[in-house]
């Protein structure tokens, strides 16, 4: 499943590939979400992404969120962005991401998302290095948690929303997190464990 609609959203699903392993992550329990099964044969190709989208202008948004970390096809997400943009500039377009896209890319990517990204959700997840290592068994260690942070604040700077998310999962102190992002002035969301809301 390529293109996935959730309420009123269309959700790109284009990578199972993914440098953290969450311990709360819905991929750990389930194949999919409100019975679409995300588990990729194979990635899928610019086109074939674009294709599965069609028309989307009978969505709230479009967002490139699936069963992996979309950043890690960079290039295919701005492409499609770009086509998106082009063809149907009023359709807003969020990526949900854990926030590593730098050091996925190896170069600060934020400035590529102007004028084509609307919103970047980000997983925040804990609020400090050592427990968000705990929680996300990043393949980067503790320096994951410190990208993330400057991640979001260089989104700011090219992108008209950012939002920083956690999960509600025992021992993560909800308030601190919240408190990270007022201090880097970004929106704050709570996610609730069960999942199904497309992240």
């Amino acid at each position: 499943m390529i293109a996935y609609p959730l309420g009123d959203s269309l959700y790109l699903n284009i990578t199972n590939r993914c440098p953290n392993h969450c311990s709360f992550c819905i991929r750990q329990f389930s194949d999919g979400i409100d019975g679409y099964n995300l588990w990729l044969e194979k990635e899928p190709t610019t086109k074939e992404i674009i294709e599965a989208i069609g028309d989307p202008t009978k969505y709230k948004e479009v967002v490139f969120c699936g069963f992996g970390e979309p950043l890690m096809r960079l290039q295919v997400v701005l492409d499609v962005a770009r086509h998106i943009k082009k063809n149907y500039p009023g359709v807003p377009i969020r990526i949900n991401t854990n926030g590593l896209g730098n050091l996925i890319n190896g170069e600060d990517i934020t400035p590529y998302f102007r004028g084509l990204i609307d919103t970047v959700s980000i997983s925040l997840n804990a609020e400090n290095a050592k427990k968000y290592q705990e929680i996300c068994n990043s393949d980067y260690g503790e320096d994951a948690f410190y990208s993330m942070l400057e991640f979001a604040r260089k989104c700011k700077n090219h992108v008209p929303r950012v939002v920083l998310t956690v999960v509600d999962v025992p021992g993560v102190d909800v308030e601190k997190c919240r408190k990270i992002a007022e201090e880097l002035g970004v929106e704050f969301r709570v996610r609730h464990f069960e999942g199904g809301d497309g992240e």
